[in-house]
C-alpha cells in the first residue's frame, strides 16, 4: 500500500546535506527509504529515533555511488548488508533489502535483493515494517499504518515463525506493545512468545538484558513485564515478583513529576532486593559493575522518607552517599510506600542545590596536635567527623582543632 504525500518528511529530518544521499543513489540508479523507528515514531507522534535506511543498491553498488559523489562510507556491518554513510558529520546506517536464506533463532543468512516487500517480509512486526522517501511517500506492506492508528502490535505473518528467525523477537513484542498498543495483547503473538519462550537459552544474555533494560523504561513496563513473569517468558534469569504494582507507581510517579526514568531503579523497585538478591541479579543479568554497585548500594541501606525529607537529615544522607543516592532512595521509598512525598520537587531541587561541605581537619593537624601513632589518627580524625556531622556540619575548624 503506498500513500503518497502522506508523511511530513520535516518531521525526520530538516537537514538538506543527509537528504543528499536520496540523490546520490538516484543517480546511481537505485532508490533509498527511511524505514523502521524513524518512520513508525514519526506516524505515532514520537521523538528521539534514530534515522535508518533501506536502499535497493548492493552494499558495493552504494559504496561505489558515494565514492562517485566524494562521500566518505565507513564498513560498520558488511556482513548484513550495513554501510556508514558520513554526511555532514553525521553517521547513516543505509542497510541493503535482504531476505532470509536461513535462520537459528539467533543469526540469519541473508540475500541482497531488490524486492521491498521481500525486505518488509523479514522485519518482525508491522510496524516496524513502513517505509518513506524523501517526499513523504509511504510504503506500507503489511498495514502497519492502520496498526499503529488501532494500537495493535502484531507480528508480520506467522508469529511462531518470525519468532524463530531470531528469539529476541519475543522481548520486543512485549517493547512495543508497552510502547504502542492501545488494545489487549495480540493472542496468536502470546501464545508463541510463551511456546518458545526456551528459545531464549540461546540469545546471548547480553542481548537479553539490553532489550529488558528497554522494557523497563517503557510507560507500560509494570504491565507487560507482570505478563513476562507470569508465564515464565524470563524464567531462566528471573523469579517472579510481588511488586509489579509498585513499578506501575514508580512509572506514573516519574511521568507526574517529571523524574526522567531510571532502569535500575525500576528494576530495583521490582524487587526490593536485599544484599545477597541485588547481587544475584547483577550476576544473571551480566549488568555492569556500576549498575550492580547501585542495586547493593540500595539495599544496603535503610534510609527512609523521613532520614530525606528532613533538611538536616537530608544532609547528613547527601554527604555520606551523594545526591544521586539520596534522590534514587528517596524515589525507591516512595514507590515501596506508594506514597508521593509532599513537596516532591522542592525535595529534589534542594537535594541537588546542597553544597556538600568539605571536612575541614586532616591527618596532618592531628599530628601537629601531639598525636603521631597511626592508631591515634585515625581514631581522633573519625571521632572529630562524627561531632561535625552532629553538629549539622557547623563546626568550624577552629573548634575542631581544639577538640583534639
Amino acid at each position: 500500500m503506498i500513500k503518497d504525500r502522506f508523511l511530513d518528511i520535516s518531521k525526520i529530518t530538516t537537514d538538506d546535506h543527509i537528504l543528499k544521499i536520496f540523490d546520490i543513489v538516484r543517480n546511481h540508479g537505485g532508490t533509498v527509504r527511511f524505514v523502521g523507528g524513524a518512520v513508525r515514531d514519526v506516524l505515532s507522534g514520537k521523538t528521539g529515533f534514530d534515522l535508518d535506511l533501506s536502499t535497493d543498491l548492493s552494499p558495493d553498488e552504494l559504496a561505489e555511488a558515494c565514492e562517485d559523489a566524494g562521500v566518505r562510507t565507513v564498513p560498520i556491518g558488511l556482513k548484513y548488508g550495513t554501510l556508514g554513510v558520513l554526511i555532514n558529520d553525521t553517521l547513516l546506517e543505509i542497510t541493503s533489502l535482504r531476505k532470509d536464506i536461513k535462520t537459528d533463532g539467533r543469526h540469519a543468512e541473508v540475500e541482497f535483493t531488490d524486492n521491498w516487500e521481500e525486505d518488509a517480509m523479514r522485519r518482525d512486526l508491522t510496524i516496524n515494517a513502513i517505509y518513506a522517501d524523501e517526499r513523504g511517500n509511504v510504503f506500507d506492506y503489511y498495514n502497519g499504518i492502520h496498526d499503529l492508528e488501532k494500537g495493535i502490535v502484531r507480528f508480520i505473518g506467522k508469529p511462531e515463525q518470525r519468532i524463530k528467525e531470531d528469539y529476541l523477537r519475543i522481548l520486543r513484542f512485549f517493547r512495543f506493545h508497552s510502547l504502542f498498543a492501545k488494545t489487549p495483547m495480540d493472542k496468536k503473538a502470546l501464545k508463541a512468545c510463551i511456546d518458545n519462550r526456551d528459545g531464549l537459552k540461546n540469545v546471548s544474555i547480553e542481548r537479553i538484558r539490553d532489550e529488558f533494560i528497554k522494557i523497563l523504561l517503557t510507560p507500560n513496563a509494570a504491565d507487560v513485564i507482570k505478563v513476562m513473569l507470569d508465564n515464565e517468558i524470563l524464567g531462566n534469569w528471573l523469579g517472579k515478583s510481588e511488586y509489579t504494582d509498585n513499578l506501575d507507581f514508580l512509572s506514573k510517579l516519574e511521568k507526574s513529576c517529571n523524574i526522567l526514568p531510571n532502569a535500575m531503579r525500576r528494576l530495583f523497585v521490582l524487587y526490593f532486593p536485599n544484599k545477597n538478591l541485588a547481587e544475584n541479579i547483577a550476576m544473571r543479568l551480566h549488568l555492569t559493575k556500576r549498575q550492580k554497585e547501585m542495586l547493593v548500594a540500595w539495599s544496603n541501606n535503610k534510609i527512609g522518607i523521613e532520614n530525606i525529607v528532613e533538611p538536616a537529615l537530608r544532609r547528613k544522607v547527601i554527604y555520606a552517599y551523594g545526591k544521586e543516592f539520596c534522590f534514587d532512595k528517596l524515589i525507591i521509598e516512595a514507590a515501596k510506600q506508594m506514597v508521593v512525598p509532599e513537596h516532591l520537587n522542592d525535595i529534589k531541587d534542594m537535594i541537588f542545590n546542597e553544597i556538600v561541605p568539605i571536612f575541614p581537619v586532616s591527618g596532618r593537624d592531628v599530628i601537629k596536635a601531639g598525636k603521631s601513632e597511626n592508631s591515634q589518627i585515625g581514631v581522633v580524625l573519625e571521632r572529630l567527623k562524627q561531632d561535625w556531622i552532629d553538629s549539622d556540619f557547623s563546626l568550624s575548624r577552629e573548634e575542631l582543632l581544639q577538640r583534639i
